[in-house]
């Protein structure tokens, strides 16, 4: 599960970083605003990258994803990006999940195998 997610986030940090380049264009926006904010997700998309497997990643992960659509009210086009990475998010965590089982299950077999394998 951790590379699928790590992946996603790693995506997303470049993803943030292109809408706050879109967001400066924006008059209403300061840029220090622009770039706080950018920089505090995307600090966060890293940050999440080791912490996927600990209690609280995954939703912590969902957190992200939930504030990358939000960011659509500013670029109207994270809307379909952050639905798109939201996506990715919950293949990431349900298919992340049934690769560690088939891998849990494929290490106790061959552990399991092992004691009564011929010598």
């Amino acid at each position: 599960m951790r590379t699928l997610c790590a992946s996603t986030l790693i995506g997303e940090f470049f993803v943030i970083g292109f809408a706050g380049l879109v967001a400066m264009k924006d008059p209403d926006l300061s840029m220090t605003t622009v770039w706080t904010v950018c920089g505090v997700a995307m600090l966060l998309s890293v940050l999440l990258c080791g912490m996927i497997t600990r209690p609280g990643g995954v939703q912590l992960g969902w957190a992200l994803q939930v504030a990358l659509i939000a960011s659509g009210f500013v670029v109207p086009t994270m809307f379909f990006m952050g639905a798109v990475f939201a996506a990715l998010w919950w293949a990431s965590v349900h298919y992340g999940r049934k690769v560690d089982e088939a891998k849990a299950r494929f290490a106790a077999q061959r552990d399991g195998a092992t004691p009564n394998a011929p010598a």
